[in-house]
């Protein structure tokens, strides 16, 4: 499984920076417990989409996406094919 998250699905209060903010969109709280609950799966890789730094003069969303991309990371530490177990 390859993870691709878009920035964008955050509401723009918890990330500004990107092309097309989604007001109503995810906390980064949020984000974080749906990415935690892959854990387990064979992640074989991942990636943030557009993370505009631009348009953030807080860096909030910068922080985000680092946060987002760390996560993506981790699980694939937990991923059967990098643990030998199941798949």
């Amino acid at each position: 499984i390859y993870v691709s998250f878009d920035i964008d699905s955050v509401d723009p209060a918890f990330a500004p920076g990107t092309g097309t903010p989604e007001v109503g969109g995810l906390t980064t709280r949020e984000v974080l417990e749906l990415l935690r609950g892959l854990k387990g799966l064979n992640i074989v890789g991942g990636d943030v989409v557009e993370v505009a730094p631009q348009y953030d003069a807080t860096t909030n969303t910068a922080h985000a996406a680092a946060q987002v991309l760390f996560e993506i990371l981790s699980l694939m530490v937990f991923s059967p094919a990098i643990t030998g177990k199941g798949a």
